[in-house]
């Protein structure tokens, strides 16, 4: 039935927001310019690093869905109060939500439940960016300004078939190699109702950790036409490990 495909369209839409996608710890700025293999182990090493620092954190992520190329006027919203823990994953506390009671259902909650999936111990290493799980490979004349940054640039091919790898570019923090910006499409049709779905993630320093800012998902379909999902966050609290 039409309701049922239309979950299943964006519960695998919802795995391209990464939310489990991981950014790098501040390291001192290189020098020089560096090789591709140095730039690679930088991104795992900066990946890795926020992983094994953050012992918790909490966040407010505001989810809009967009139809039909209007962006002015969202279909759905919800408001959520997100809070992780490295031993259990995520938690959500809806703030608010308004909108299309289908969208609420089929989308935004769908989205929730799958970025709980992605983020338990055991799962949430298959969909980092790095070399495990990616072939990358850095584009040549060096370090170039992204969103006030000066970054290398990688383009990035999925080893495997897995929730919430991409087929795109990177653009990392020629100082630390932490993410700043990834955009791309999805590794593998999200479903046969969707055409290809185009994916992007923003990123900025909080308490010397990248982390998520905004994230855009945008997907079309013969059945439901051009749909965009945003997402916003905002007042994150870090828990550091060793942190007073």
């Amino acid at each position: 039935m039409r309701v049922a495909a239309f979950g299943n369209t964006f519960r695998d839409l919802a795995l391209l927001v990464w939310v489990a996608a991981g950014c790098g710890l501040c390291v001192p700025a290189q020098t020089a310019p560096m090789d591709e293999q140095a730039v690679i182990r930088g991104v795992d090493t900066a990946v890795k690093a926020r992983f094994n620092a953050t012992l918790s954190y909490t966040v407010t992520e505001h989810y809009q869905v967009f139809r039909g190329g209007d962006e002015t006027h969202a279909a759905a919203d919800l408001v959520v109060k997100t809070t992780y823990k490295k031993e259990s994953g995520k938690e959500y506390a809806i703030q608010s939500r308004s909108g299309s009671e289908t969208i609420q259902k089929f989308v935004l909650d769908s989205i929730l439940e799958n970025e709980k999936h992605i983020n338990e111990p055991g799962v949430r290493e298959g969909s980092w960016m790095t070399s495990d799980n990616y072939a990358m490979k850095l584009k040549p004349g060096g370090p170039q300004p992204v969103d006030g940054r000066d970054c290398y640039e990688l383009t990035v091919t999925p080893k495997h078939a897995g929730p919430g790898l991409i087929e795109g570019t990177i653009w990392v923090d020629a100082g630390d190699q932490s993410i700043v910006k990834a955009e791309g499409t999805t590794a593998k049709s999200v479903s046969i109702f969707a055409g290809a779905s185009h994916v992007m993630r923003q990123y900025a320093k909080v308490s010397g950790f990248s982390e998520a800012a905004h994230a855009r998902a945008e997907t079309g379909s013969f059945l439901f036409g051009e749909t965009v999902i945003t997402i916003d966050y905002s007042g994150y609290e870090l828990k550091l490990r060793d942190a007073k």
